[in-house]
């Protein structure tokens, strides 16, 4: 059974064969790493650590199925010292799961990846090259696709893009 920790974990629903199936896809980064969960007393063990998409996996060293995963949503990712940095979830910010890095080049590159990964983050990319676009060529480049006027994809503080409107970029 994998367990995955994040933001009201207990309203959670996941499909187990489908996280297995995920884990086994190609990974934007994996590597071992030193892990320590958020439990009084728990040390630190060698995991194969794997991001695919915003899932962060952790596996025994000799086995095929992850053990558990970290849905990098409502996070924080901070550096610890030069070569570690933990996750914690802000609705339980006391909670940090720890990660030590073989080098301190390793640990900005994780840390860096994972702060990437979040749906938060490339939400706010898209806006900002959507607005970018917008701005230059006076054209919404969702339009071409049907999900321009999608809530998800307008600008944070409620404001829509119109035809020639820049005024509220």
């Amino acid at each position: 059974m994998i367990s995955i920790p994040c933001v009201s974990a207990s309203v959670m629903r996941f499909n187990e064969k489908e996280l297995v199936f995920l884990s086994r896809q190609p990974s934007e980064m994996a590597a071992e790493l030193g892990m320590r969960g958020p439990k009084k007393g728990d040390v630190v063990k060698r995991r194969l650590v794997k991001l695919v998409v915003n899932f962060l996996f952790y596996f025994r060293t000799d086995e095929e199925e992850p053990i558990g995963a970290l849905l990098l949503e409502q996070c924080k990712v901070e550096r610890e010292n030069s070569q570690s940095f933990s996750i914690a979830f802000l609705d339980e910010a006391e909670r940090k799961y720890l990660f030590e890095c073989d080098s301190e080049e390793q640990c900005g590159e994780w840390i860096d990846c994972i702060v990437k990964a979040s749906y938060e983050f490339m939400r706010k990319n898209l806006i900002f090259y959507r607005t970018e676009i917008h701005r230059l060529t006076g054209k919404d480049p969702l339009e071409q696709y049907g999900i321009s006027d999608e809530t998800r994809f307008q600008i944070s503080n409620g404001l829509q893009l119109t035809p020639g409107d820049t005024s509220s970029l």
